[in-house]
């Protein structure tokens, strides 16, 4: 198995230290993301989401086997060449 790398680089325990002391005072912006203010139904929202569950089930019922194939091929090949592309 591949071992990868963290994405983020270790810090030196002061400059650490000095980075949560900025942020928690506000001299950096914070990293977690703010979720946007929506004006979305929330009703529509909730239906959205139930049809999203039932077309991935509908989807995979009306495949035949050699597609389900065909895909399944298709996405392991996506897979292996991420990786090969990480690993040089």
């Amino acid at each position: 198995m591949i071992k990868r790398a963290s994405k983020k680089h270790k810090r030196d325990s002061n400059v650490l230290a000095k980075y949560i002391v900025d942020e928690a005072t506000g001299q950096i912006p914070s990293e977690k993301p703010v979720p946007p203010d929506t004006d979305k139904d929330p009703k529509a929202v909730k239906a959205g989401r139930l049809g999203g569950l039932k077309g991935g089930k509908a989807r995979a019922e009306k495949l035949t086997s050699a597609q389900r194939r065909a895909i399944a091929k298709k996405a392991a090949k996506a897979r292996w060449k991420k990786v090969s592309h990480q690993s040089s």
